[in-house]
């Protein structure tokens, strides 16, 4: 184990702040790849039941239509993707991205208890069954997208002279 742990701090996954880039990375390519879906008819069905069942997601439909709707949330994960690329370099426009994305998160986390056909008839609650199993990926994603919010406001409250002293000390321990 020792000569783990010795590789693993040798190997740059101990540096500092790669766990925050890492994460931020992730988050713009997820918005980027299922905001690009948003555009197409096929993912404007599959979403059906998903927008119809999200108790802070359904109006969508009544107000833009199926099309719509979908549009607006590709638009959505796009610009939040943006904001959270942005944020590499612009801790408030990250800020925004992470808020986006924590909303974004809340609004499909909380229509897994209410998909039809959610459970396993037989085995019961917890057994995943039909689109709930999908969802529950949106459970890591609220975290990630909460823990990138707590990251860019605390660089945007440390002092200036915090942020200087930082950035010269990651450069040194390059």
């Amino acid at each position: 184990m020792k000569i783990l742990v010795t590789v693993l701090s040798k190997s740059g996954v101990l540096r500092e702040d790669v766990d925050y880039h890492l994460i931020r990375a992730s988050m713009v390519l997820i918005f980027l790849l299922f905001g690009y879906q948003k555009w197409f008819e096929y993912e404007a069905q599959v979403l059906i039941p998903f927008i119809s069942n999200g108790p802070l997601i359904f109006w969508l439909y009544p107000l833009f239509g199926v099309r719509g709707a979908t549009w607006l949330l590709g638009a959505s994960e796009w610009t939040f993707g943006a904001l959270l690329f942005l944020g590499f370099w612009n801790k408030e426009l990250g800020i925004l991205g992470a808020l986006g994305s924590t909303a974004t998160y809340i609004g499909t986390v909380t229509i897994i208890p209410f998909m039809p056909h959610g459970w396993d008839p037989a085995a019961g609650f917890p057994a995943m069954a039909g689109n709930v199993p999908f969802l529950m990926k949106d459970v890591v994603l609220l975290a990630a997208s909460i823990y990138l919010l707590k990251q860019d406001v605390v660089r945007v409250l440390r002092p200036a002279t915090d942020q200087a002293d930082h950035r010269r000390h990651l450069l040194q321990s390059m």
